[in-house]
């Protein structure tokens, strides 16, 4: 026992980078930061949202341990207020509105007194502020040098579910601060991004006779179908291109993967397997991962699309539902309990392709629908707990999980 002990600690040690470990960042050894306000326009209400919004983003980026006190300071003083002098950061802003009634932020970052960096940012209604709030976290965060969050300033799809048979699909930020309803009226369901500049999307309508993908273009409102299938349909991805997406069809009425061409039209299946093969997410060279029942139960396969051949990613958990992959590393939906008289716990859980580490991301409720985002720095997810649903976020290289609740309803699936 000694002996594995020993040469499981010296693992560990060779694959210290690898983000399957879990890396434990102490909220002392972080620098501090305080934020001063400096706004002269807009009600005290308006300043306190935009302050906590601000707050939130600066936890989100990590690193810092940052002050929540709303202080008020003078935008022009060049000393930062006495109750933040021994503050290792300071970061200031003006918030004012301009003759076009647009919002407006001057920002200043101070180390230990010094102005280290500045930026002015405007948006033309202020009940955006919070994209505004996302991009000084996200610059802030390019100033220190790190890694970037791109992700912060990205979108959420999702879908809502309102009532029996009634559900709405919804653009929102990442903390679900800015919520947009885009469809409504039906069962509107699997929204996913149908490109990387997010202008438009595909969803699943189970209006009509049969289960139909339709596409929305945002800007032009036009939405048109793109294919119908019995029993099922689904698009659960899309290549970097836009080209190529996976659907899950049920055209033989078992549910499998096929490739589909945007541009030609035309579509391949992909798995032949006789139960279920759902799920279909790509994961570079040339490989899809999947979830399939061919063991009896749920679990996560991935099959090359040049060979056929066919590979057990996962070999931990017993009902793997859902799962998304980046580069080597793959993330996915476990059943943690068997509870025929309460609701069970689902958590999520991380592995690499290269190594046999499994970490496991989250520790209570219903966790699901992991997504990557592009960089990989973190995972978005649903998670439902005591009768409330939420987007959470996880930052894999600063093992930190957050929430953000939706005030009502339940998110049925999203994307990012």
């Amino acid at each position: 026992m000694k002996i594995f002990f020993s040469l499981f600690i010296l693992v560990g040690l060779l694959f210290a980078s690898d983000a399957t470990i879990e890396v434990v960042k102490k909220a002392d050894s972080l620098p501090s930061m305080a934020v001063e306000d400096a706004s002269i326009s807009y009600d005290d209400t308006f300043k306190l949202r935009f302050f906590k919004s601000l707050v939130a983003d600066l936890n989100v980026i990590s690193l810092f341990n940052v002050n929540r006190h709303h202080r008020l300071a003078n935008y022009n003083d060049t000393n930062v207020l006495v109750e933040n002098k021994d503050m290792s950061y300071v970061l200031r802003y003006k918030m004012f509105e301009d003759d076009n009634r647009a919002l407006n932020i001057e920002m200043k970052l101070f180390n230990r007194d010094e102005e280290v960096f500045s930026k002015r940012y405007r948006v033309n209604k202020k009940n955006i502020y919070m994209f505004i709030s996302h991009a000084m976290a996200y610059d802030i965060n390019e100033f220190m040098g790190e890694p970037s969050v791109e992700w912060m300033k990205r979108k959420v799809i999702f879908a809502r579910i309102i009532a029996p048979k009634k559900s709405e699909i919804i653009i929102a930020d990442y903390t679900l601060s800015y919520q947009h309803v885009i469809i409504k009226g039906g069962l509107d369901i699997f929204p996913k991004w149908a490109n990387k500049a997010q202008n438009a999307f595909y969803y699943t309508s189970l209006d009509p006779l049969k289960p139909t993908l339709k596409y929305v273009d945002i800007k032009t409102a036009k939405v048109k179908n793109i294919i119908s299938s019995d029993g099922m349909m689904v698009c659960s991805d899309v290549s970097e291109d836009g080209k190529s997406i996976l659907l899950t069809m049920a055209r033989n009425g078992q549910p499998d993967i096929y490739l589909y061409n945007t541009t030609t039209k035309k579509y391949k299946r992909i798995t032949t397997y006789s139960g279920i093969d759902v799920n279909g997410q790509f994961m570079g060279d040339n490989k899809i991962i999947f979830i399939s029942s061919r063991l009896g139960y749920p679990n996560v396969f991935s099959k090359r699309l040049d060979t056929g051949i066919v590979e057990q990613m996962v070999y931990y958990g017993k009902s793997n539902s859902s799962c998304s992959a980046q580069g080597q590393y793959i993330v996915y939906e476990a059943r943690e309990s068997s509870n025929a008289f309460s609701v069970n716990t689902f958590n999520l859980h991380l592995i690499s392709t290269k190594t046999d580490f499994i970490r496991r991301l989250t520790a209570t409720g219903i966790n699901e629908f992991p997504r990557f985002s592009k960089d990989g720095d973190a995972i978005i997810f649903i998670k439902n707990y005591k009768s409330q649903s939420a987007i959470g976020i996880i930052r894999l290289m600063h093992n930190k999980n957050y929430l953000f609740p939706l005030k009502s309803g339940k998110i049925q699936s999203m994307d990012w």
